[in-house]
């Protein structure tokens, strides 16, 4: 295990969190709030523990990939841990163990919130909760990776560690290059939406706050009645980015260099839009007498299903009040999640594809056992080593569920508030149904729950066996 590689790894993270702090900083030092020195305290600490952690200078670059799922656990706990302190350090969320629940559902573009009235905290603190979304959107490592230098194979076992989805490669052959490319196009559908949402008339302020969180697909609302007051246009604007940053940024690529023939044969993105339409329709059907217009029905029809879907966590509308189909479908959205490759959560399209296929073949088996078959996913085949980790990875995705589930029914809450509580943060979704439903938050669970709500969005954000890895006695062995 390179020690002093992780140290060092760790120090440009704690380095990396005070630049970003300086900017909710600034934002407070314009709206004249005391909060804004919270937020330059909190960098100062960040910066000297960076320093302290960047004196001592390893002897090998060298990072394996049991290095990378260390770096990448400890990372997002150092970046939620630090992330925390000024939204404790202002007073605008008293508790530490909240602040840290804040922080975490921030940077893991979670969207779950313990803060009861959001309109009650300073600009700059909900600035911050936004911008962490939009740092987690793409991953704290891969931008780290845009500039710190590593080895070229170190740089790849971070990025497949901290990916999302079961497959992670490089765009183009330099690692750097691809962390670059990859937030080049992030930046550019942020501003994009941006740009479209000043358009709308929606308030500068509030702009830049819901391209972030949209971006990130995290779902942070400055207003606790999330986007319901804002009016069609702004709506439609953040349904349709919702879904495009869903999407796997693979798809991007090929179409800005023009390699639209390849683009076009990704059959994940087409059956994530299939999954939408096919929602869209079912649900607009089902919740129809229950608006005036059809129209209206389907604008909200299709801004849940992209919120879920994409795990945003965006509402216009209170679905914990549709009919039970709706809900259901919503409820299955959940675990479905948006693309591989994307700023979305879930257990990822791409994965119920191969699942499926595998279904399929083990289905033909049964009735022709000789017979050979390969599984193959947009021409190529899919390795067993995949399957394998596949299957892996959902044995721990229930093994993590059920026992969350368990510890939350501790505290006596009804069955649905629990296990759509830990599908919101499993899945890095927001909000669930019930008492964690759009009009709720998580705030009335104790200490204890909130802790395993935090491990939950971290290890869902992280795919789950980074955080196994950290915790693992073999891991430290030599």
């Amino acid at each position: 295990m390179n020690f002093a590689m992780i140290i060092t790894v760790l120090g440009w993270v704690s380095c990396f969190n005070a630049a970003f702090q300086l900017l909710p900083a600034l934002v407070g030092l314009i709206y004249q709030e005391q909060a804004a020195w919270s937020f330059l305290i909190s960098a100062a600490g960040s910066l000297v523990l960076g320093l302290l952690l960047l004196i001592r200078k390893p002897k090998s670059k060298a990072l394996y990939a049991r290095e990378g799922f260390v770096i990448v656990s400890l990372s997002w706990i150092l970046m939620s841990l630090l992330g925390a302190l000024p939204l404790f350090l202002c007073g605008a969320i008293p508790s530490y163990v909240d602040a840290l629940f804040e922080a975490a559902s921030g940077y893991t573009t979670t969207g779950a919130s313990i803060v009861p009235v959001v309109e009650e905290l300073p600009n700059c603190c909900l600035f911050w909760r936004s911008f962490m979304h939009w740092i987690g959107g793409m991953g704290v490592l891969v931008f780290i990776m845009a500039f710190i230098p590593l080895s070229g194979a170190g740089n790849m076992n971070l990025m497949r560690a901290e990916s999302p989805g079961p497959m992670v490669g490089k765009l183009v052959p330099r690692v750097k290059t691809t962390a670059f490319l990859l937030y080049a196009m992030y930046f550019g559908l942020t501003f994009l939406q941006f740009i479209c949402l000043i358009i709308a008339k929606m308030p500068v302020f509030d702009a830049i706050n819901t391209a972030f969180a949209t971006a990130g697909t995290g779902g942070f609302g400055f207003k606790n009645d999330s986007m319901a007051s804002y009016s069609t246009a702004i709506q439609v604007i953040i349904t349709v980015f919702m879904i495009l940053f869903g999407v796997n940024f693979n798809f991007y690529f090929l179409l800005l260099y023009k390699r639209f023939k390849d683009a076009l044969h990704i059959s994940e993105v087409w059956v994530y839009f299939g999954v939408i339409l096919t929602s869209v329709v079912l649900i607009t059907w089902n919740i129809s007498q229950m608006y005036d217009s059809l129209g209206i029905a389907l604008r909200d029809a299709a801004f849940s299903v992209g919120s879920v879907i994409t795990t945003t966590g965006f509402a216009t509308a209170d679905f914990n009040q549709w009919p039970q189909l709706s809900k259901m479908i919503l409820l299955l959205l959940m675990f479905i999640g948006a693309c591989a490759g994307s700023t979305g959560g879930g257990i990822k399209v791409s994965r119920f594809i191969i699942m499926f296929k595998t279904m399929l073949k083990e289905i033909g088996l049964q009735t022709h056992p000789k017979r050979v078959k390969k599984i193959k996913m947009d021409g190529h085949e899919i390795s067993h080593e995949t399957i394998r980790a596949m299957n892996n990875y959902l044995i721990a995705y229930f093994v993590i569920y059920a026992l969350s589930v368990l510890l939350l029914s501790i505290e006596g809450y009804d069955f649905t508030t629990n296990f759509s509580a830990i599908a919101a943060t499993l899945n890095n979704i927001g909000p669930g149904l019930e008492l964690v439903g759009p009009t709720g938050n998580f705030a009335f669970f104790s200490d204890l729950s909130k802790l395993v709500m935090t491990f939950d969005m971290i290890a869902g954000r992280l795919e789950l066996f980074p955080m196994l890895v950290l915790f693992s006695p073999a891991t430290w062995k030599k």
